[in-house]
Protein backbone atom coordinates (compact mmCIF):
# COMPACT_ATOMS: atom_id res chain seq x y z
CA UNK A 1 0.00 0.00 0.00
CA UNK A 2 1.39 3.00 -1.03
CA UNK A 3 1.70 5.87 1.30
CA UNK A 4 4.46 8.65 3.07
CA UNK A 5 5.86 7.88 6.17
CA UNK A 6 7.54 10.52 8.30
CA UNK A 7 7.82 10.73 12.08
CA UNK A 8 5.28 13.63 14.42
CA UNK A 9 6.14 13.60 18.44
CA UNK A 10 7.91 10.37 18.02
CA UNK A 11 5.05 8.42 16.57
CA UNK A 12 5.46 6.99 13.51
CA UNK A 13 2.72 7.92 11.15
CA UNK A 14 2.04 7.02 7.49
CA UNK A 15 -0.31 9.49 5.62
CA UNK A 16 -2.18 7.63 2.92
CA UNK A 17 -3.08 8.89 -0.38
CA UNK A 18 -6.57 9.15 0.17
CA UNK A 19 -5.88 11.51 3.12
CA UNK A 20 -6.19 9.39 5.74
CA UNK A 21 -3.32 8.53 8.35
CA UNK A 22 -2.08 5.34 9.37
CA UNK A 23 -0.25 4.93 12.79
CA UNK A 24 1.30 1.41 12.91
CA UNK A 25 2.47 1.54 16.45
CA UNK A 26 -1.25 1.59 17.52
CA UNK A 27 -2.57 -0.18 14.33
CA UNK A 28 -5.14 3.15 14.36
CA UNK A 29 -6.94 4.83 11.01
CA UNK A 30 -7.57 8.57 11.72
CA UNK A 31 -9.50 10.46 8.69
CA UNK A 32 -11.48 13.70 9.14
CA UNK A 33 -14.30 15.63 7.67
CA UNK A 34 -16.19 12.85 6.22
CA UNK A 35 -19.09 15.50 5.89
CA UNK A 36 -21.17 12.51 5.03
CA UNK A 37 -24.60 13.27 3.28
CA UNK A 38 -23.23 16.76 2.27
CA UNK A 39 -25.81 16.20 -0.79
CA UNK A 40 -28.52 15.62 0.91
CA UNK A 41 -27.67 18.80 3.51
CA UNK A 42 -27.80 20.98 0.42
CA UNK A 43 -31.10 19.62 -1.69
CA UNK A 44 -33.07 20.14 1.85
CA UNK A 45 -32.15 23.62 2.38
CA UNK A 46 -33.05 24.08 -0.97
CA UNK A 47 -29.48 24.47 -2.80
CA UNK A 48 -28.24 23.22 -6.04
CA UNK A 49 -29.10 19.47 -6.73
CA UNK A 50 -25.65 17.37 -6.65
CA UNK A 51 -25.11 13.90 -7.61
CA UNK A 52 -26.06 11.85 -4.24
CA UNK A 53 -23.24 9.46 -4.52
CA UNK A 54 -20.84 11.13 -2.18
CA UNK A 55 -21.49 8.81 0.90
CA UNK A 56 -21.06 6.02 -1.13
CA UNK A 57 -17.64 7.06 -2.40
CA UNK A 58 -16.67 8.31 0.81
CA UNK A 59 -17.37 4.69 2.31
CA UNK A 60 -15.78 3.24 -0.27
CA UNK A 61 -12.79 4.94 0.26
CA UNK A 62 -13.16 4.16 3.76
CA UNK A 63 -13.53 0.28 3.50
CA UNK A 64 -10.30 0.25 1.47
CA UNK A 65 -8.05 2.27 3.76
CA UNK A 66 -9.76 -0.01 6.81
CA UNK A 67 -9.37 -3.74 4.67
CA UNK A 68 -5.56 -3.00 3.33
CA UNK A 69 -4.05 -1.60 6.79
CA UNK A 70 -6.19 -4.09 8.96
CA UNK A 71 -7.13 -1.51 11.60
CA UNK A 72 -8.05 -2.13 15.09
CA UNK A 73 -8.95 1.78 15.80
CA UNK A 74 -10.67 3.89 13.85
CA UNK A 75 -10.49 7.92 15.03
CA UNK A 76 -12.73 10.02 13.02
CA UNK A 77 -11.56 13.50 14.01
CA UNK A 78 -15.07 15.27 13.59
CA UNK A 79 -17.69 16.46 10.70
CA UNK A 80 -18.48 12.91 10.20
CA UNK A 81 -21.62 13.90 9.02
CA UNK A 82 -22.55 17.27 7.06
CA UNK A 83 -25.00 18.56 9.77
CA UNK A 84 -26.88 16.99 13.26
CA UNK A 85 -29.69 15.73 10.37
CA UNK A 86 -27.42 13.92 8.15
CA UNK A 87 -27.13 10.92 10.83
CA UNK A 88 -30.95 10.61 10.70
CA UNK A 89 -31.06 11.00 6.31
CA UNK A 90 -28.64 7.84 6.58
CA UNK A 91 -30.01 5.36 4.06
CA UNK A 92 -30.54 1.53 5.63
CA UNK A 93 -27.62 0.34 3.12
CA UNK A 94 -24.88 3.09 4.23
CA UNK A 95 -26.26 2.84 7.92
CA UNK A 96 -25.24 -1.02 7.66
CA UNK A 97 -22.73 -0.30 5.69
CA UNK A 98 -20.66 1.50 9.10
CA UNK A 99 -21.65 -0.96 11.33
CA UNK A 100 -20.19 -3.37 9.73
CA UNK A 101 -17.04 -1.66 9.45
CA UNK A 102 -17.15 -0.51 13.03
CA UNK A 103 -17.36 -4.16 14.13
CA UNK A 104 -15.08 -5.78 16.14
CA UNK A 105 -12.55 -2.12 16.26
CA UNK A 106 -12.74 0.17 18.65
CA UNK A 107 -14.24 3.41 17.15
CA UNK A 108 -13.49 6.61 18.43
CA UNK A 109 -16.25 10.11 17.15
CA UNK A 110 -14.79 13.33 18.30
CA UNK A 111 -17.33 16.08 18.13
CA UNK A 112 -16.90 18.14 15.86
CA UNK A 113 -18.97 21.54 14.66
CA UNK A 114 -21.14 20.17 12.39
CA UNK A 115 -21.87 17.33 14.09
CA UNK A 116 -21.57 16.96 17.70
CA UNK A 117 -21.49 12.82 17.76
CA UNK A 118 -23.59 10.30 15.68
CA UNK A 119 -25.17 9.37 18.89
CA UNK A 120 -27.07 6.83 17.68
CA UNK A 121 -24.32 4.84 16.17
CA UNK A 122 -22.30 2.85 18.84
CA UNK A 123 -18.25 3.68 19.51
CA UNK A 124 -16.92 6.05 22.00
CA UNK A 125 -18.22 9.41 22.04
CA UNK A 126 -15.67 12.31 22.85
CA UNK A 127 -14.49 15.86 22.74
CA UNK A 128 -10.86 14.91 22.04
CA UNK A 129 -8.53 11.66 22.63
CA UNK A 130 -5.17 11.20 24.03
CA UNK A 131 -3.32 8.20 23.21
CA UNK A 132 0.02 9.50 24.27
CA UNK A 133 2.00 10.53 22.56
CA UNK A 134 -0.86 11.98 20.70
CA UNK A 135 -4.25 14.07 21.41
CA UNK A 136 -6.68 14.17 18.79
CA UNK A 137 -9.36 16.70 18.45
CA UNK A 138 -11.34 18.68 15.83
CA UNK A 139 -10.15 22.08 15.82
CA UNK A 140 -6.38 22.66 16.72
CA UNK A 141 -6.14 24.34 19.64
CA UNK A 142 -2.08 25.76 19.59
CA UNK A 143 -1.68 23.07 22.68
CA UNK A 144 0.23 20.47 23.59
CA UNK A 145 2.72 18.78 21.15
CA UNK A 146 1.39 16.23 19.28
CA UNK A 147 -1.68 17.36 18.50
CA UNK A 148 -3.89 16.07 15.31
CA UNK A 149 -6.73 17.68 14.34
CA UNK A 150 -8.93 18.65 11.35
CA UNK A 151 -11.40 20.95 10.42
CA UNK A 152 -9.91 23.48 8.25
CA UNK A 153 -9.60 21.00 4.74
CA UNK A 154 -6.53 22.61 3.68
CA UNK A 155 -4.75 22.13 0.33
CA UNK A 156 -1.68 23.34 -1.33
CA UNK A 157 -0.22 23.58 -4.56
CA UNK A 158 2.79 22.14 -5.87
CA UNK A 159 5.22 22.82 -9.06
CA UNK A 160 5.65 18.79 -10.37
CA UNK A 161 7.57 17.83 -13.66
CA UNK A 162 6.73 21.15 -15.39
CA UNK A 163 2.68 21.23 -13.81
CA UNK A 164 1.36 23.52 -11.02
CA UNK A 165 -0.64 21.11 -8.83
CA UNK A 166 -3.33 22.06 -6.62
CA UNK A 167 -4.23 18.74 -3.98
CA UNK A 168 -5.66 18.72 -0.33
CA UNK A 169 -2.44 18.10 1.96
CA UNK A 170 -1.69 17.45 5.24
CA UNK A 171 0.17 20.26 7.52
CA UNK A 172 2.57 19.58 9.68
CA UNK A 173 4.75 21.63 12.14
CA UNK A 174 6.96 20.77 15.68
CA UNK A 175 3.97 21.16 17.40
CA UNK A 176 0.58 20.31 15.29
CA UNK A 177 -0.68 18.11 12.46
CA UNK A 178 -3.71 19.31 10.81
CA UNK A 179 -5.38 16.29 8.26
CA UNK A 180 -6.87 16.95 5.24
CA UNK A 181 -11.16 16.34 4.34
CA UNK A 182 -11.67 13.02 3.80
CA UNK A 183 -15.09 13.53 1.83
CA UNK A 184 -15.78 13.74 -1.85
CA UNK A 185 -17.59 16.56 -1.48
CA UNK A 186 -15.42 18.74 1.02
CA UNK A 187 -13.99 21.71 -0.59
CA UNK A 188 -10.26 22.43 0.64
CA UNK A 189 -8.70 26.10 2.07
CA UNK A 190 -5.56 27.37 0.33
CA UNK A 191 -2.71 26.71 3.22
CA UNK A 192 -1.60 30.55 1.94
CA UNK A 193 -4.94 31.68 3.83
CA UNK A 194 -4.54 33.80 7.33
CA UNK A 195 -6.44 30.88 9.14
CA UNK A 196 -3.56 28.43 8.49
CA UNK A 197 -0.49 30.62 7.65
CA UNK A 198 -0.68 32.42 11.19
CA UNK A 199 -1.53 29.03 12.57
CA UNK A 200 1.34 27.02 11.65
CA UNK A 201 4.89 27.70 12.46
CA UNK A 202 7.14 29.36 9.69
CA UNK A 203 9.06 25.68 8.89
CA UNK A 204 5.58 24.05 8.63
CA UNK A 205 5.70 21.38 5.74
CA UNK A 206 2.66 20.21 3.72
CA UNK A 207 2.26 16.77 2.63
CA UNK A 208 0.09 16.64 -0.64
CA UNK A 209 -2.22 13.28 -1.10
CA UNK A 210 -2.91 11.47 -4.29
CA UNK A 211 0.26 9.78 -6.30
CA UNK A 212 2.90 10.15 -6.13
CA UNK A 213 3.19 12.08 -2.07
CA UNK A 214 5.21 14.79 -2.36
CA UNK A 215 6.27 17.18 0.96
CA UNK A 216 6.68 20.36 0.00
CA UNK A 217 7.38 23.76 2.47
CA UNK A 218 4.33 24.86 3.34
CA UNK A 219 2.99 27.19 0.24
CA UNK A 220 2.17 30.75 2.04
CA UNK A 221 1.85 32.92 -1.22
CA UNK A 222 0.31 32.19 -4.44
CA UNK A 223 3.65 30.91 -6.06
CA UNK A 224 3.66 26.71 -5.99
CA UNK A 225 6.36 24.87 -3.89
CA UNK A 226 8.81 22.61 -5.18
CA UNK A 227 8.30 19.42 -3.84
CA UNK A 228 11.19 18.91 -0.50
CA UNK A 229 11.11 14.52 -1.40
CA UNK A 230 8.89 12.50 -2.51
CA UNK A 231 7.94 9.07 -1.70
CA UNK A 232 5.97 6.04 -1.90
CA UNK A 233 7.14 4.43 0.93
CA UNK A 234 5.09 1.32 2.56
CA UNK A 235 3.38 1.86 5.84
CA UNK A 236 5.06 0.56 8.64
Amino acid sequence: MEGYAFEFAQAQLTALPSGALWWHGRQCLIVSDLHLGKSERIARRGGSLLPPYETTDTLTRLDHDIMTTGARIVVCLGDTFDDMDSEQALSEEHRTWIERLMAGRRWVWIAGNHDPAPLELGGTHLDAFYEPPLIFRHIATGGARGEVSGHYHPKARVALQGRSLSRPCFLRDEMRLILPAYGTYTGGLRSSDAALSTMMEPKATAILTGTPMVEIPMPRGAAPAAPLRHSLAQPR
